[in-house]
C-alpha cells in the first residue's frame, strides 16, 4: 500500500456561500423554520443523512443555519463541492482540510499533503481524522451532485461503511447520490430529507413576506404560494422583486416563470445544464399540463422521452410524476411558464402545430376538455366548437360543467354567445349555475341547429338536448314533465342503432338517475329504489362515477329502516371522496339524509355537523328540492333543542325553497305542519292555521295536516280538539319497512292531550305506544320536539318494555346526549355483528320474519341465520327471551355507531 507522499500540496480554496443583503432576508426567514432545523437535528442522529431536492430548495441555507447552531460537543466540517469536480484527489484533500478545521484552537491543524493517490489509504486517513475530532463530528458534503469522479464516489460509499461511531455524514445533492445506501436504509442508519420536507408551507411563505416588510392580501399570498409551489428560490426571488414594488398585488397577479429573475435562474441552473435533445423535448412538451411517454414522443418528434422524464425526475429537475407507476408527469408551474416562453422565442412557428398534435392525442384518448383547449390554443376555434358540442353529453355525465364554462370563456369575444355549435354548452353551464330561466333559449337554438348538421353528428347532439331538457325539468321541480322526458329517452334508446350502443347505455343511466330522483321527491319510494339501484349499477359498469354518486346520494333518503339508510349515505360520501366529488352539490341529498337520520335519532350534534357540510355544498338555485331537505332538517334540529325562532326561520326557508318547485315535494306537507306548529308556539295562531289551510286547500286529508292541527290545538289549550284532530291513530301506521315517523309523533301528541285532560292512564298508554313505535329505528326526535318529559314521567319504569330507549329520551330532554353503547363493551358472551344488531332491533315489533326481510332488503334465509346467531350469542331460546336479554344489555336502544362528519 502506498503511503502518503512527502510533496506538500495546498487544496483549492473551498467555495463559500456569500449571502447578499437582498437575499439575507430570505435566509433569516429560513432561520425561523424551527421545525425544519429540528428535523435535521433528528436526522443527524443516524449515521448518514441524505438531503436530495431540486436547485433552489434551500438545502445549503438549511445546512448553513443548522451548522451555526453546532455546540462544543458537536463540531461540523462543512465542504461545498466545486462545480464539475472531476479530481478525486482534490476532493479528498478538501475533505481532510475541513475535518482538521474542526479541531480546537491550539491543536495542530496541518494541511493535507498530496499523496501518490490511493483511495483506500485516503479513506483510512479521513476515518483517522474523524476519530481525532470532537466528541461528535458531522461531515457535511454539500452539492455532491457536482462530484463527477466515479472513483471519488466509490470511495465515499466505502467511507460510509467504515465511519467511526462518533462521526456522522450529511450528503446534500440535487439528485440521489449514485452510491449504494440500501444496507444503511435497512439497518435504520439512514435519514432522508427531500423536496417535500424543504418546501415552504403557506404560513411560512406569509411569515417570509412579513419579515421582508411586504404586505399582501390573503388572496395574493395564496396565489404567490400556489405559483411557486413552496419552492424556496421562487419565493426568495419574488421577495426581491416585490421589495419596493409600486403595486405588489399586480406583481403577484402577473408573476410566473416568465419573470426575468426566475427565467435567468432556471436557464442557468436547470435548462442550460441539459443536453440539447433533452432541452428540445422539454420545450416542445411544455405546451401540455400533463404528459406521458407516448404524448411526449409525439410532441418531441422522437422516441425515448419517457426515459428522459424519469431521469429528470430522479435528478430533481422540476419534473414530478403523477402516479405510483410513474407514467404520467408534470412540470413545476414556474418551469412550465419559463419553457413556454422560451419555446415562443426559439420556435414560435411550431407552436400551433404542437397544439394540434396535442388536441388530436387527447381527443383520441377520451380527454375532450384538453382536446378542446389545445384546439383553441392552435387558433382553430370553429373546430373547437364542434369538438365541444360533440362531447357535451359525455362531459355532463362526468359532472364537468365547470370545465365547460372555462372552455366557453376561452373562445374569442363575440363568438361564444350566439354560436349555434356552442348553444348546448351554454345551456349546460346555465343549468349548472342555476340560471334556469336562461337555459330554454339556448336549448331552442341548439335544437334548431341540429337539423342542419351532418347525420353522423345529429344523434349525438340530440342526445345532449334530451339530457339537458330532462335536467331542466327536474331542477325546476316539473316532476311530471321530467317523467315524460324519461319516456321519450326510453323510446330513443329502444330505437338506437348498433353504432350507438355505448351512448344508449350512458343515456339510460342518466334517465334512471333522473327518474329515481323525481320518484324520491314525489314519494314513490319503491320505484325510486329500483331505478336508482339500476342507474348506479349501470353507471358503475360503464365507468361514469359522477352519475353513480348522484344515484347513491339519493339512496340515502330515509324511506327505509334508518340503519341501512345511514350506511347508504356513508357509502355515497366514501364513493364521492374516492372520485374527488366530495365538495360537489351532487352530495347535498346524502348529507341532508344523514343529518335527518341523526336528528330523528336524537344525535343532534352529529346532525349539526352533517348540516354544516351540507350547507357548504348545496346550491339552492341548482337543486331546490335538496335545499328543501336541508332547511327542513335544520328546522328539526332547532325545534328539538327548543330554539323556536331559529326553527321558524329554517322552516320558512324550506317553504320558500319549495315554492321554486312546480311539483309537490314529499316533504312539503311535513314542512307545512312543523312550520305551523312553530308559529303556534310563538303566539302566531292565525299564521299557523293559514299555513295549514293554504297547504291543505288543494290536497286530500293527510297525516301531516292532522298532526299540525292537533299540535296547534294543544298550544291553544284545547286537548279534546287535539284528540279529535288525530282521529284513529292506527290509520297513521306506515307502509311495511317505512319508519314510523308520523305514528310516533301522533302517539306523543295523544299522550300530551290525555295528560292535559288529567287521564294519566291513557297518557301512559300513549307514551308506551310511542316508545314501541319508535324502538325499531330509535325515533327520539318527536319526544324532543314536543318536550315530552312530563308525559314520560307518567309511564312507570317498571311498566315499560322499552326502558333503555326511555332512559335515552329522558337523558336527551334533560340536556344529556343519548349515549351510544359499544356492543363490544357489554357483558355478553360474544359481540353481535352489525347485521345481527339490525335484525335484533326488529324483534320487539310485530313484524314476521318475511316482513323483517323485506324491511332490511335481505332474504328470509339471511334473517333466519341472523336470528339463530342472535339467540345463540344472547343465550336465548326464543324471540321473547332474546328481546328481554337485549333490553337488559341496552342493545335495543342503541343504533350502530359509524362515521361522523369532520
Amino acid at each position: 500500500m502506498t503511503s502518503l507522499a512527502t510533496t506538500e500540496h495546498k487544496p483549492r480554496p473551498r467555495r463559500e456561500q456569500p449571502i447578499s443583503g437582498e437575499v439575507s432576508v430570505a435566509a433569516r426567514g429560513l432561520l425561523d423554520r424551527e421545525d425544519l432545523l429540528q428535523t435535521l437535528d433528528r436526522a443527524v442522529t443516524k449515521r448518514v443523512t441524505v438531503i436530495s431536492a431540486p436547485p433552489g430548495s434551500g438545502k445549503t441555507s438549511l445546512l448553513r443555519a443548522w451548522s451555526d447552531r453546532a455546540s462544543k460537543d458537536r463540531r461540523v466540517a462543512f465542504l461545498s463541492v466545486p462545480r464539475d469536480e472531476q479530481d478525486a484527489q482534490q476532493f479528498w484533500l478538501a475533505v481532510l482540510d475541513v475535518i482538521r478545521q474542526t479541531r480546537p484552537i491550539g491543536e495542530s491543524r496541518s494541511q493535507a499533503t498530496a499523496p501518490v493517490f490511493d483511495g483506500d489509504v485516503i479513506v483510512d486517513e479521513v476515518v483517522s481524522e474523524l476519530t481525532k475530532a470532537a466528541p461528535v463530528v458531522v461531515l457535511v458534503i454539500d452539492d455532491l451532485h457536482e462530484l463527477s469522479s466515479a472513483h471519488a464516489l466509490s470511495q465515499v460509499e466505502h467511507l460510509l461503511s467504515v465511519l467511526p461511531k462518533s462521526a456522522h455524514v450529511v450528503l446534500s445533492s440535487r439528485r440521489d447520490p449514485p452510491i449504494r445506501l440500501h444496507q444503511l436504509r435497512l439497518a435504520g442508519e439512514l435519514a432522508e430529507i427531500r423536496a417535500d420536507d424543504l418546501r415552504f408551507t403557506e404560513a411560512e411563505a406569509r411569515d417570509l413576506l412579513a419579515a421582508s416588510g411586504i404586505r399582501l392580501s390573503d388572496g395574493a399570498t395564496a396565489a404567490l404560494y400556489e405559483r411557486t409551489e413552496g419552492w424556496a428560490a421562487g419565493l426568495r426571488l419574488a421577495v426581491i422583486s416585490l421589495s419596493g414594488h409600486a403595486d405588489p398585488e399586480r406583481f403577484v397577479a402577473e408573476f410566473s416563470g416568465t419573470d426575468r429573475a426566475i427565467g435567468e435562474y432556471l436557464m442557468a441552473e436547470m435548462l442550460g445544464r441539459q443536453p440539447s435533445e433533452v432541452q428540445s423535448m422539454l420545450l416542445r412538451t411544455s405546451i401540455v399540463d400533463r404528459l406521458n411517454g407516448e404524448l411526449a414522443d409525439l410532441l418531441a418528434g422522437r422516441v425515448g422521452s419517457e426515459k428522459m422524464l424519469l431521469e429528470l425526475e430522479d435528478a430533481n429537475a422540476f419534473v414530478v410524476s403523477l402516479d405510483a407507476q410513474r407514467t404520467w408527469f408534470r412540470y413545476h408551474q414556474l418551469l412550465a411558464d419559463f419553457l413556454r416562453l422560451e419555446l415562443r422565442r426559439r420556435s414560435a412557428d411550431e407552436v400551433p402545430d404542437l397544439h394540434r398534435r396535442a388536441a388530436r392525442w387527447f381527443s383520441d384518448h377520451g380527454d375532450a376538455v384538453e382536446g378542446v383547449r389545445h384546439t383553441l390554443a392552435a387558433g382553430d376555434w370553429p373546430d373547437a366548437a364542434r369538438l365541444l358540442a360533440d362531447h357535451l353529453f359525455s362531459l355532463m355525465l362526468d359532472g364537468q360543467e365547470g370545465a365547460i364554462a372555462v372552455l366557453l370563456r376561452s373562445f374569442p369575444a363575440g363568438v361564444s354567445a350566439d354560436h349555434p355549435e356552442l348553444a348546448l354548452a351554454h345551456a349546460a353551464v346555465q343549468l349548472a349555475q342555476g340560471r334556469l330561466e336562461e337555459a330554454p333559449a339556448q336549448l331552442a337554438l341548439g335544437e334548431f341547429h341540429v337539423q342542419s348538421v351532418a347525420p353522423n353528428r345529429r344523434r349525438r347532439l340530440a342526445v345532449a338536448i334530451a339530457s339537458l331538457r330532462l335536467a331542466l325539468a327536474r331542477r325546476s321541480g316539473k316532476f311530471m314533465e321530467a317523467m315524460e322526458q324519461v319516456n321519450l329517452l326510453e323510446a330513443s334508446i329502444a330505437d338506437e342503432s348498433s353504432q350507438e350502443i355505448a351512448m344508449g347505455s350512458e343515456l339510460r343511466a342518466v334517465a334512471l338517475m333522473n327518474l329515481g330522483i323525481v320518484e324520491t321527491w314525489s314519494g314513490r319510494f319503491d320505484d325510486a329504489e329500483r331505478h336508482l339501484s339500476e342507474g348506479a349499477a349501470l353507471a358503475e359498469a360503464i365507468g361514469r362515477p359522477y352519475t353513480e354518486v348522484a344515484c347513491r346520494a339519493y339512496q340515502a333518503f330515509p324511506s327505509v329502516a334508518l340503519a341501512p339508510a345511514r350506511e347508504r349515505g356513508l357509502y355515497a360520501l366514501e364513493l364521492a371522496d374516492r372520485y374527488g366529488f366530495g365538495d360537489r352539490p351532487v352530495l347535498a341529498p346524502a348529507l341532508g339524509a344523514l343529518a335527518s337520520i341523526a336528528v330523528w335519532t336524537g344525535e343532534f350534534e352529529e346532525g349539526e355537523r352533517w348540516l354544516r357540510r351540507g350547507g357548504d355544498v348545496i346550491r339552492a338555485d341548482i337543486d331546490p328540492a335538496a335545499a328543501v331537505l336541508l332547511h327542513t332538517v335544520t328546522g328539526m334540529l332547532h325545534a328539538g333543542r327548543g330554539e323556536h325562532q331559529s326553527s321558524l326561520e329554517a322552516f320558512t326557508a324550506a317553504m320558500q325553497a319549495q315554492s321554486l318547485l312546480t311539483g309537490a315535494h314529499i316533504l312539503g306537507r311535513v314542512v307545512a305542519e312543523w312550520l305551523a306548529v312553530t308559529q303556534a308556539r310563538l303566539a302566531m295562531p292565525d299564521e299557523a292555521r293559514a299555513t295549514l289551510d293554504g297547504f291543505s286547500a288543494d290536497h286530500e286529508r293527510n297525516d301531516a295536516v292532522d298532526l299540525g292541527r292537533a299540535a296547534i290545538s294543544l298550544e291553544e289549550g284545547d286537548p279534546a280538539a287535539a284528540l279529535a284532530a288525530l282521529g284513529d291513530i292506527q290509520d297513521m301506521m306506515p307502509p311495511l319497512g317505512f319508519p314510523a315517523y308520523a305514528l310516533v309523533e301522533a302517539h306523543v301528541l295523544a299522550g300530551l292531550a290525555h295528560l292535559a285532560l288529567g287521564d294519566r292512564t291513557a297518557a301512559a298508554a300513549a307514551a308506551e305506544a310511542a316508545l314501541a313505535a319508535a324502538e325499531a329505528d330509535r325515533l327520539i326526535f318527536p319526544f324532543a320536539m314536543y318536550n315530552a318529559g312530563e308525559l314520560l314521567e307518567a309511564l312507570p319504569r317498571h311498566q315499560t318494555a322499552h326502558s333503555a330507549l326511555l332512559a335515552d329520551v329522558v337523558d336527551l330532554l334533560r340536556g344529556a346526549a343519548p349515549q351510544r353503547i359499544n356492543p363490544g363493551a357489554l357483558p355478553q358472551p360474544e359481540e353481535l355483528s352489525p347485521s345481527e344488531l339490525r335484525v335484533l332491533r326488529h324483534l320487539p315489533t310485530n313484524l314476521t320474519r318475511p316482513e323483517i326481510a323485506r324491511a332490511l332488503y335481505v332474504s328470509i334465509n339471511t334473517v333466519n341465520t341472523h336470528m339463530r346467531n342472535v339467540y345463540s350469542k344472547l343465550g336465548a331460546h326464543d324471540r321473547s327471551s332474546a328481546v328481554q336479554r337485549a333490553r337488559k344489555l341496552g342493545l335495543l336502544s342503541t343504533r350502530l355507531s359509524g362515521t361522523s362528519p369532520k
